[in-house]
Protein backbone atom coordinates (compact mmCIF):
# COMPACT_ATOMS: atom_id res chain seq x y z
CA UNK A 1 0.00 0.00 0.00
CA UNK A 2 2.93 2.08 1.07
CA UNK A 3 4.39 1.86 -1.97
CA UNK A 4 1.47 2.18 -4.52
CA UNK A 5 1.53 5.57 -2.54
CA UNK A 6 4.64 6.86 -2.87
CA UNK A 7 5.01 6.02 -6.41
CA UNK A 8 1.50 7.79 -7.40
CA UNK A 9 3.01 10.65 -5.21
CA UNK A 10 6.31 10.68 -7.13
CA UNK A 11 4.34 11.19 -10.27
CA UNK A 12 2.58 14.38 -9.26
CA UNK A 13 5.42 15.89 -7.72
CA UNK A 14 6.96 15.10 -10.89
CA UNK A 15 4.21 16.91 -12.93
CA UNK A 16 4.29 20.06 -10.50
CA UNK A 17 7.88 20.24 -10.71
CA UNK A 18 7.97 20.10 -14.27
CA UNK A 19 5.01 22.85 -14.13
CA UNK A 20 7.24 25.08 -12.01
CA UNK A 21 10.13 24.57 -14.21
CA UNK A 22 8.09 25.66 -17.02
CA UNK A 23 6.73 28.72 -15.30
CA UNK A 24 10.48 29.50 -14.68
CA UNK A 25 11.55 29.51 -18.05
CA UNK A 26 8.24 31.50 -19.43
CA UNK A 27 7.38 33.44 -16.67
CA UNK A 28 5.49 37.20 -17.31
CA UNK A 29 7.57 38.94 -14.56
CA UNK A 30 10.58 38.88 -12.46
CA UNK A 31 8.50 38.23 -8.98
CA UNK A 32 6.98 35.19 -11.15
CA UNK A 33 10.04 33.54 -11.66
CA UNK A 34 11.19 33.70 -7.89
CA UNK A 35 8.13 32.24 -6.87
CA UNK A 36 8.75 28.99 -9.58
CA UNK A 37 12.08 28.88 -8.15
CA UNK A 38 10.63 28.77 -5.17
CA UNK A 39 8.04 26.31 -6.01
CA UNK A 40 11.31 24.25 -7.22
CA UNK A 41 12.76 24.09 -3.91
CA UNK A 42 10.28 23.03 -2.30
CA UNK A 43 9.48 20.43 -5.34
CA UNK A 44 13.14 19.31 -4.79
CA UNK A 45 12.30 19.11 -1.20
CA UNK A 46 9.09 17.02 -1.69
CA UNK A 47 10.66 14.42 -4.03
CA UNK A 48 13.91 13.95 -1.40
CA UNK A 49 11.19 12.97 1.32
CA UNK A 50 9.79 10.40 -0.60
CA UNK A 51 12.86 9.16 -2.39
CA UNK A 52 14.08 8.85 1.84
CA UNK A 53 10.75 6.77 2.25
CA UNK A 54 11.14 4.83 -0.75
CA UNK A 55 14.46 3.77 0.24
CA UNK A 56 14.15 3.94 3.76
CA UNK A 57 16.78 6.01 4.31
CA UNK A 58 17.46 8.86 7.08
CA UNK A 59 20.19 10.26 4.82
CA UNK A 60 17.80 11.92 2.04
CA UNK A 61 15.43 13.54 5.06
CA UNK A 62 19.06 15.59 6.03
CA UNK A 63 19.89 16.44 2.85
CA UNK A 64 15.83 17.89 1.84
CA UNK A 65 16.58 19.72 5.64
CA UNK A 66 20.19 21.53 3.63
CA UNK A 67 17.86 21.78 0.48
CA UNK A 68 15.11 23.80 2.32
CA UNK A 69 17.20 26.14 4.23
CA UNK A 70 19.39 27.03 1.16
CA UNK A 71 15.92 27.72 -0.67
CA UNK A 72 14.88 29.84 1.74
CA UNK A 73 17.96 32.32 2.02
CA UNK A 74 18.08 32.40 -1.98
CA UNK A 75 14.59 33.16 -2.23
CA UNK A 76 14.93 35.82 0.30
CA UNK A 77 18.43 37.09 -1.09
CA UNK A 78 16.38 37.30 -4.72
CA UNK A 79 13.16 39.09 -3.27
CA UNK A 80 15.33 41.47 -1.65
CA UNK A 81 17.61 42.21 -4.68
CA UNK A 82 14.31 42.86 -6.67
CA UNK A 83 12.94 45.27 -3.89
CA UNK A 84 16.26 47.54 -3.34
CA UNK A 85 18.38 46.65 -6.43
CA UNK A 86 21.30 45.41 -3.57
CA UNK A 87 21.66 42.58 -1.46
CA UNK A 88 23.62 43.67 1.08
CA UNK A 89 23.13 46.95 2.70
Amino acid sequence: MLSTAVSIAFLLVGAAFVMALLRLLYGPDQPDRILALDTLYVNTVALLVLLGIHLGSALYFEAALLIAMMGFVGTVALCKYLLRGDIIE
